[in-house]
Formats: structure tokens, C-alpha cells, sequence
């Protein structure tokens, strides 16, 4: 090989290297990177001197000492360089920028009531220091993985002398890692990541061990190994490992159990008879029997986590939202677990094939704190994540009837002893005939409205809504907390006073509250402290009274629900029920002096439910948490505001008992009658104005007659259909109308029409 092609080779062999220390000096220390420079400098000005004058103006004897001293330099610098460890954090900054993947919730006491795992990569608990931690477990786990930790720097060199010797006599090696270098190794991962394993990384990993005992006290560096350390799976720290694997805090953590937790170090993916083995042989044990037990159980099936109740996982999913949150809410652990084996009762009592799904709300009515909050109970549930409480927009039936009556008992439209008449009745909506009916599909004619509201009978409700208007009724119902009703009243038409709008259990709670304070509305709390919206006035003080009133009285629901319903408590409450179209939903929602109390009974895919009614689906739930709640002392009865007065009343002709009714001042009566026929405006009731009406081609047209209605006082009025005279209104006469578009006339005596509809026959 000619001199030139030496030159040539050495000359591509040095500038890869001088590239490489290019690179290499993008990661030194200032000055070390100012040192490599001057040193590439000088080996560069060497070269073009040999290139210039020949290889033989390098080879006196001073030059080649002095080379050789700086190559000493120069790769003393190198190795320096090589191995020099990352900047490390110190112990409190490490601790700072631990990150738990839970967080918590605790009750108003500080009791830990449900936790929520925010963050999926690794399951963190919360940094766990050294003195919550069994002397036990401590111990033990440090005579497995380096019991010289107290002695040392940062380096055991007895361990790195045997790991050495074992090398050299081709013996299974044991490793050398301190406590320290994996510390500094779990703090940055590059320093332990996979092939890291030459003498280089094992330098670096030295220093780094020894910069950290140069800056944290041992006991730091125990505190953050035992947190930092991967023991199973996903569980990172002896937090996470000792309730993942025994359900059990660090402090309350055997030997057995520090045994089986050091034999997972080494291989936390091992098989329950490799740890076994493990721990048995730390123990110095012959019979491993009771370790092989334990490891089983150990990593058998998921744990349920013992010390995390689990009992708001739907309020933790709501609240906690970021790792390491610890939320404090109004709710109380008692009442919280009272709720859930109420409604777990109920449920199992009804069985999966009439209603799966269930919620509970409680609240405070002084303060608005929520005391508990049941989103479901899982069991027969096909949707047990869904949070039936303020996620689960239902319709809400008749429990908005309350607030209807207290509307128009404000505005002096009704009172408790009006008569309203529970009569079939047709309304024309421009979506077509509105024909309410009751529950029980029955009508039982004039009643006043404290037994209409209280029975919850539909048509009197819908004759109320007549009264009071849709839209001022909206309007009523979305300053009354529902918030879900953004449409006009147009959009909700005459259903409305039966129900159809959708609703949470959350506002219904709130809404019922309202009531239970004299018509004044605020927001509910579920975290104390929470900046509380301005209590606004919805009804007067005096209207709530009153329908409060009707709502605790047995003896006004008696005719619907029976004398000894579920509504029915030895002491005072006020309560309503309801239950949506097609058996969608039952509700109960009612109030104490002290609390008001919410139940939802459903299915959330939204099925009906089977054989549900309004007392035998979510009423028990109610009685037995308004029971629990006033267990200590019983409810008593409010006091009526100074706008009320109470008469002694009768109806004429025995239509309800007498008895003691409360009216607003200066409106009160002693005697009350149904309005006599004479008095109400002749009018045709049905067909109604716009109907269409269809015979049926399997039957004879002249054998299918509808029945032809009148009110009022329509003596000596007759029937006109298409100018054919039908008779007197008094006889009322059957209709078989043609086929075609008719109009139906009542005349009075002197001919006029009173009162006229046109209907269609197809």
C-alpha cells in the first residue's frame, strides 16, 4: 500500500471521528467542549505538518512524549465525558413532579368515599413517605436488593468485586445496582433504558449513583425507590403494589407480604411459583407451601381495592377530572351508603325484567348541600356508567303538576277548594286532537283541585294549564331550575301540565327544594364553599305553602293511591310521584322540614318498564330514605306563612267532606258548589272543531255512530248537521255522518247558532 492511499485512509478515518466529536461535543459541559475544540485544533495542525513536511517531522523524542501525555488527556476527557451522568433533580423536585393516576373523593367529614383513575399508563397512587411504610417491609426489601445501602456511597464495591468474580468463573452473575443508581435510573429513564448494559453505561450509572447520595440523605433515597419502583403489571409504588396486590396500606403490610413484594423486583412479570420460590429462599425457608399460597392469591383475579369504597363513581367521575385531585364534597358517607342499599333493595325487589336502573338525590334544604348522590348501583344494568342523576334526561310526568297548581293558586285563578272538572276533554293542537286521559283511564267529574292535585289526576291538570297559559307555564318551570326546556311553549303544547318535558333527577331535587323554602330557588352544592347563584323567588311564599300542604295530605291522595300508600309517614312530608309515557320512568320526589329526598326508577336504554307504578317503583326508595333520615327526630309541620288563612268548609250536595282548607288571604270561602249548568256558556264538546274521523270498511257505514256531547246551559237548543236538524241537545243523539266534510250547529230558541264545529268523515 503506496504512502498516498495511508494518507488518504486515514484521512476519511479522521474526519468520521472528528464528526462524531462534533456531535459528541453538542452534548459536553461548556468547557469541556471548549477543551475536545482546542485538542481537535491541535490534531488537525499535527496532520497538515505531516501532509507538509512528512511522517518524519512528528517522531522526535519531546514530541512524542507530549503526544503522548495529551492522548492520556484526551481520552481521560473522553471517558469523562462518556460516562458523565445526566443532571439529576433533587428530592424535593422529584417529589413535586410525582403525578398519582388516581384521584380522590372524601365526604364532608374527610372520609375517603370513591377514588377515579384519571391517567391509563401506569397505575400511581399518592406518594407514600417513608414513615407510612411497615419497618417490616422496608427492611426486608432492602436486604433484597442491597443490603449494604447504609454503608455505602452510592457504590457497592463488594457487590461489583463478586459480580466480577462471577464473571470471570462463567457463574451467573448477580447484579450490582445500588438502591441509589436505580433510583437515579427511575429519575432518568435513559440512564436504565434497554441497552444500556457496556461498562460505559455502568460508569454512568455509578456517578449518577454517587451524585445522588451527594445531594439526598439515605432515608430520602429509600422513600423515593419504594415509591418509584415497578412491582406488577401497571403498578408503579409500594402504594399502588401493597393495595393492588393485597388491598392493604403500606403501613399495614407483614413480612410475608415485604417477602413476596421483594421477589417481584427482579421479575415483576414472574409466574406466582417463581415469586414463591423467591421469597422462600429469602425467608431461608425449607417448606414454601405458605408462600406458594400467597403468591397465588397474590396474582389471582382482580382485586376488589378494599380501601376505596366505591361508593360515588359517578360524582368522582364527575368532579375528578385530573391526576392526584383530592376533593372534598358536602356529601355524607352515611347517608351516601343508606341510599345505595335503598335503592339496591328496590331493584333486586322489582328483578332485572321490570326495571334495571335506579337513582338517588339528597340534599339539605337550609344549606343545599347535596348528602348523597346514587347515579345507579350497577346489578342488573345494561348502562352502569351513565349517570342517571345529572346526566339522564327523562321525561318528567306528573311531578310537575306542583308547580302548576302553585302558579295558578298564586295568580288567583284557583284555590285548594276549586272545583275542576274531570271530564273527558278534546283539544285541537295544530299537530292534531289532544285527548288527555287519567292513569287509571277513569274520570271522576267535579273535584276540588287539593283532590286533583293530590290524586294527580291529568285532565284537571290540563284545565289548569287553560288557566295559567303554555308559555307563562315554560317560562314558570325554566326559572324554576329546568334548564332543558329551551324550546317555546308552542313546542311542548297541553302535554306539558302532564309532563313531557325532559328533566334530570339533580333539578328535580333543586326544584322540589324550592317549594320546601317558600317558593325560593337556589342552586344545589355539591363541594363546600361552592359560589352560590343568587336565590331567586319563583311562587310566592304563600303558594307553596299551600301546595305543600296538598302534597302531605293521605286523606286528599286516598281516592288514587289508597290510605296506606308508600307516601304515607308517621311524620310530616309532602311528596308527588310520576311516571312517564309508556312506563319509560317513575319518579317520587318529595321534602321534609330538613331535606328533600329524589328518586328515579327507569331503564336507561330507555324500554319501558314492566308492572312499575309511581308507588310500587321509586316511592319505597323514598319512605325508607325519609325514615333513615329523620330516624333521630321527626319532621314537623311548617307553619303558614302570614298571607294564609284556614276556613272550615263544605260542599254542597256532598260532593267532598268537609274540612279544614287554607286559603290566601281575602280569597278564603266557607261553602263551595259546582257551578250549575245554567251558568256555563252552551257549547258543543265533541266532535271537536277540526277532527277527522275514519269509518271502518269492515263494518256498515249506517251501523257506526259517534255520540254527540254539549255543556252548558242548552235547554231548548237543537243540533243542525249540514242544515238537517238532529233534535234536541238535551237528547242527545247519535251521528251517522257520509263520508265527506260537515258542520254541526247548536241553535237556540230563535234560531241563532251558539255554537258551531266542522269535522271530516273518511
Amino acid at each position: 500500500m503506496t504512502l498516498d492511499r495511508v494518507r488518504a485512509y486515514l484521512t476519511a478515518g479522521f474526519t468520521r471521528i472528528r464528526a462524531g466529536a462534533v456531535a459528541l461535543a453538542g452534548r459536553m459541559r461548556p468547557a469541556a467542549a471548549r477543551g475536545w475544540a482546542a485538542l481537535s485544533g491541535w490534531a488537525r495542525a499535527r496532520w497538515d505538518e505531516i501532509g507538509e513536511h512528512g511522517w518524519g517531522s512528528l517522531f522526535t523524542r519531546r514530541r512524542i512524549a507530549w503526544a503522548a501525555g495529551v492522548a492520556a488527556l484526551a481520552g481521560v476527557i473522553a471517558v469523562d465525558l462518556a460516562t458523565l451522568p445526566p443532571e439529576l433533580p433533587g428530592y424535593a423536585q422529584a417529589r413535586a413532579g410525582w403525578a398519582p393516576s388516581e384521584s380522590w373523593l372524601y365526604d364532608r367529614d374527610g372520609r375517603l368515599i370513591d377514588s377515579s383513575r384519571i391517567d391509563y399508563r401506569v397505575r400511581r397512587l399518592a406518594w407514600t413517605p417513608l414513615a407510612e411504610v411497615a419497618p417490616a417491609a422496608r427492611q426486608t426489601i432492602v436486604a433484597a436488593e442491597d443490603r449494604r445501602f447504609q454503608e455505602h456511597g452510592g457504590v457497592d464495591w463488594w457487590a461489583i468485586g463478586g459480580a466480577l468474580r462471577d464473571w470471570w468463573s462463567g457463574r451467573r452473575t448477580r447484579g450490582a445496582s445500588t438502591l441509589s443508581m436505580q433510583v437515579a435510573g427511575f429519575l432518568t429513564p435513559d440512564l436504565s433504558a434497554p441497552g444500556s448494559r457496556n461498562w460505559l453505561d455502568k460508569l454512568r450509572q455509578m456517578r449518577a449513583g454517587w451524585a445522588i447520595e451527594g445531594r439526598w440523605s439515605k432515608d430520602q433515597i429509600l422513600e423515593a425507590y419504594l415509591n418509584l419502583a415497578g412491582f406488577r403489571g401497571e403498578a408503579q409504588g409500594i402504594g399502588a403494589a401493597a393495595l393492588g396486590l393485597f388491598g392493604k396500606t403500606p403501613a399495614a403490610l407483614t413480612r410475608d407480604d415485604a417477602l413476596l413484594l421483594a421477589a417481584l423486583l427482579p421479575d415483576p412479570g414472574a409466574k406466582a411459583d417463581g415469586i414463591a420460590r423467591r421469597a422462600c429462599a429469602m425467608a431461608q425457608e425449607k417448606d414454601c407451601t405458605r408462600f406458594a399460597a400467597q403468591a397465588a392469591t397474590m396474582l389471582g383475579p382482580a382485586r376488589s381495592l378494599a380501601l376505596d369504597p366505591g361508593l360515588a363513581p359517578h360524582l368522582a367521575d364527575k368532579l375528578l377530572d385530573k391526576p392526584g385531585m383530592r376533593v372534598t364534597t358536602t356529601l355524607d358517607a352515611r347517608i351516601q351508603r343508606l341510599a345505595i342499599e335503598a335503592l339496591r333493595r328496590q331493584l333486586m325487589g322489582l328483578g332485572g325484567t321490570r326495571a334495571r336502573d335506579g337513582a338517588v338525590l339528597v340534599a339539605d334544604n337550609a344549606t343545599g348541600e347535596v348528602l348523597a348522590y346514587v347515579g345507579g348501583i350497577g346489578g342488573n344494568s345494561t348502562a352502569p356508567a351513565v349517570d342517571a342523576v345529572s346526566r339522564n334526561y327523562r321525561q318528567a310526568g306528573s311531578t310537575l303538576k306542583p308547580f302548576l297548581y302553585a302558579q295558578a293558586i298564586e295568580k288567583g285563578y284557583l284555590t285548594a277548594a276549586s272545583i275542576l272538572d274531570d271530564s273527558p276533554v278534546q283539544l285541537d293542537t295544530d299537530s292534531g286532537l289532544y285527548v288527555p286521559q287519567n292513569y287509571d283511564r277513569a274520570f271522576k267529574g267535579p273535584v276540588s283541585a287539593r283532590m286533583a292535585l293530590a290524586g294527580s289526576l291529568n285532565v284537571p291538570a290540563v284545565r289548569t294549564l287553560l288557566l295559567v297559559g303554555v308559555e307563562a307555564f315554560r317560562d314558570r318551570l325554566f326559572d324554576t331550575g329546568y334548564a332543558g326546556l329551551t324550546e317555546a311553549g308552542d313546542y311542548y303544547g297541553y302535554s306539558l301540565a302532564l309532563g313531557s318535558a325532559e328533566v334530570t333527577l339533580f333539578e328535580q331535587v333543586a326544584a322540589f327544594r324550592s317549594l320546601a323554602r317558600g317558593g325560593r330557588w337556589g342552586p344545589l352544592k355539591l363541594v363546600p364553599g361552592d359560589p352560590s347563584a343568587p336565590v331567586r323567588r319563583t311562587t310566592t311564599p304563600e303558594a307553596a305553602w299551600i301546595v305543600a300542604d296538598i302534597l302531605s295530605d293521605p286523606n286528599a291522595r286516598a281516592g288514587t293511591f289508597g290510605v296506606d300508600s308508600a307516601l304515607r309517614l308517621p311524620f310530616w312530608a309532602a311528596a308527588k310521584t310520576g311516571t312517564s309515557k309508556a312506563m319509560r320512568d317513575n319518579w317520587c320526589i318529595g321534602f321534609s322540614d330538613r331535606f328533600t329526598v329524589g328518586v328515579w326508577i327507569g331503564n336507561l336504554e330507555g324500554d319501558p318498564m314492566r308492572a312499575v307504578s309511581g308507588t310500587s317503583g321509586a316511592a319505597p326508595v323514598w319512605r325508607d330514605m325519609m325514615i333513615a333520615l329523620h330516624s333521630g327526630s321527626a319532621s314537623r309541620e311548617p307553619a303558614p306563612p302570614p298571607g294564609v288563612e284556614m276556613r272550615q268548609i263544605r260542599f254542597a250536595g256532598g260532593l267532598e267532606q268537609p274540612r279544614r282548607e287554607y286559603f290566601l288571604k281575602g280569597t278564603g270561602l266557607t261553602e263551595v258548589a259546582v257551578a250549575p249548568p245554567e251558568s256555563r256558556r252552551p257549547r258543543i264538546v265533541s266532535p271537536v272543531a277540526g277532527s277527522v274521523y275514519a269509518l271502518d270498511p269492515d263494518i256498515p257505514a249506517d251501523r257506526q255512530r259517534m255520540a254527540i256531547t254539549v255543556s252548558g246551559a242548552t235547554a231548548g237548543h237543537r243540533l243542525v248537521l249540514d242544515n238537517q236538524d238532529l233534535g234536541t241537545a238535551d237528547s242527545r243523539p247519535m251521528l251517522a255522518a257520509a263520508r265527506g266534510r260537515h258542520r254541526l250547529r247548536l241553535v237556540d230558541l230563535s234560531g241563532r247558532t251558539v255554537d258551531q264545529v266542522i269535522f271530516t268523515v273518511r
